[in-house]
């Protein structure tokens, strides 16, 4: 096993390199894939990340709902249910570490009717039995006085005070930032069109990946593959589950309203998913949504006018004041649902192959337990993975406002200018922050990369103002 002295990034328009063979190939640049490839890089491991789009983090990890879940309603004794618990400890610490932002802001899981209040007791029962014994029962007055501008009739609520809120973007940028940075290759712009495995003569065999730029070899691979995950088994011979998209609309309302809510407001959860909330971000704004739209679609990440009425009524119920506020934004993901209710990640031995299928909206939580785990199946798909080693110490850019940002930083500005002069006036994105974004070791290629990066855009003129300076920049910075 030999890893790579230098870190790779490869992107449309060059050939992949001629190399020796992988140990291990990640089909997946998501939340998941990233925090595999990372757990990777601290192996002894010749690994490569490959990725179908031009950024990482771009499908399904950028369109969620950004919450930090306890996993208190998650089944008990599933591998969910288990992953997303050592999950958060494992995110919160390693967010501590590296400057991802997270609020603890709790959250109340509201009854609007006797028969949600009924249910109320047995979801913390259900939270109890997955080891978190901190949720406890309000009835209508504590409610009333936890968010005084909750919608007329709650009758009590679930507490769940440790959830949070955290940045979905920062998070799989430093899983990948780690890994490149340990030796992992990553391809972008590389769809796998066909996979041929051959076996060894001694047991080992070899994978040999056709992708949209070439071809690329290793001896084990890890499907992380998200919404295309049953497609890229099936290409190993493999029908053991099918991926169908649930999209998830979401509306973004603008700074002003984030004094209307203190808590993530959850209503009581159905066979769907949890329902439609109201959260607010780690960037200042407030979250109503998702719906759950079963479809066949695998790129219908489109708004509809029907999901957004949807979300207004279901949000006037719940914060009615809420539906007064200007709206920001509004946005759809889609969640790899396969109609078993957790997740399928296993190890093929015949195959040198480790599926991670079916990995829902907790998949942000759970990315790092995630990662363990895969690792661990390694030796079960015929590959040791070695002895850990620890990464480089990482620093991450503060994008939430819960710290405080670049352009208010007087001796920051006092020793690099740049950090005082504002280029997005809605967001206080500054010239810095733009110029280190670029010079990154995985800078943005579209104005969208440059906005997970800095939030440059994400604000309340979505980039009319400076959004063609932006896109400017990002074209000047290609090589």
């Amino acid at each position: 096993m030999v890893a790579p002295a230098a870190p790779t990034v490869t992107r449309a328009g060059h050939p992949l390199p001629d190399a020796p063979p992988y140990d291990v190939t990640v089909i997946g640049a998501g939340v998941v894939g990233t925090a595999i490839a990372r757990e990777l890089a601290r192996r002894p491991l010749h690994t490569a990340l490959v990725e179908a789009t031009d950024d990482i983090a771009n499908g399904t990890s950028k369109a969620n709902t950004a919450i930090l879940h306890t996993g208190f309603d998650a089944a008990p004794g599933t591998l969910e249910a288990r992953l997303v618990r050592e999950g958060r400890h494992l995110l919160s610490a390693y967010a501590a570490r590296t400057g991802i932002p997270v609020e603890r802001v709790g959250a109340l899981l509201v009854a609007w009717d006797r028969e949600q209040l009924d249910a109320l007791p047995g979801l913390l029962a259900k939270a109890e039995r997955n080891g978190y014994p901190a949720a406890r029962l309000l009835d209508a007055e504590e409610t009333a006085a936890r968010e005084p501008h909750l919608g007329p009739g709650a009758l009590g609520a679930l507490e769940i005070p440790d959830e949070s809120v955290i940045c979905p973007w920062t998070t799989p940028l430093a899983y990948a930032t780690e890994a490149v940075r340990a030796g992992v290759h990553l391809h972008l712009d590389c769809p796998v069109q066909d996979i041929a495995y051959a076996d060894g003569p001694h047991g080992g065999g070899l994978h040999t990946l056709t992708t949209g730029r070439g071809t690329l070899r290793t001896r084990l691979l890890i499907n992380a593959a998200g919404l295309h995950a049953d497609a890229i088994d099936r290409l190993l011979g493999l029908d053991t589950f099918t991926v169908r998209p649930r999209r998830g609309q979401l509306i973004v309302f603008d700074k002003l309203a984030r004094d209307l809510v203190r808590h993530i407001l959850l209503p009581v959860p159905t066979a769907a998913g949890k329902g439609v909330l109201v959260a607010p971000t780690v960037f200042g704004n407030v979250l109503l949504g998702p719906t759950a739209e079963d479809l066949d679609d695998k790129e219908a990440t489109e708004s509809t006018a029907e999901g957004l009425a949807l979300l207004r009524e279901k949000g006037r119920r719940v914060l009615p004041r809420l539906l007064d506020e200007e709206v920001t934004a509004v946005y759809a993901g889609l969640r790899a649902a396969t109609g078993q209710e957790d997740y399928r990640i296993t190890a093929h031995p015949d195959r040198a192959l480790v599926t991670v299928g079916g990995i829902r909206s907790t998949g942000l939580t759970a990315s790092l337990a995630i990662a363990e785990y895969v690792v661990s199946l390694l030796p079960d798909a015929g590959l040791d993975p070695g002895e850990p080693a620890e990464p480089a110490p990482l620093t991450m850019p503060g994008l939430g406002e819960g710290a405080a940002r670049p352009y208010l930083d007087a001796e920051l500005i006092a020793r690099d200018p740049s950090y005082g002069t504002v280029v997005c006036h809605c967001e206080r994105v500054t010239e810095g922050e733009i110029r280190d974004a670029l010079a990154s070791v995985l800078p943005p290629r579209s104005a969208e990369g440059l906005a997970r990066r800095t939030r440059a855009g994400n604000g309340r003129c979505q980039g009319f103002h400076c959004g063609a300076a932006l896109r400017a920049r990002i074209e000047g910075a290609r090589p």
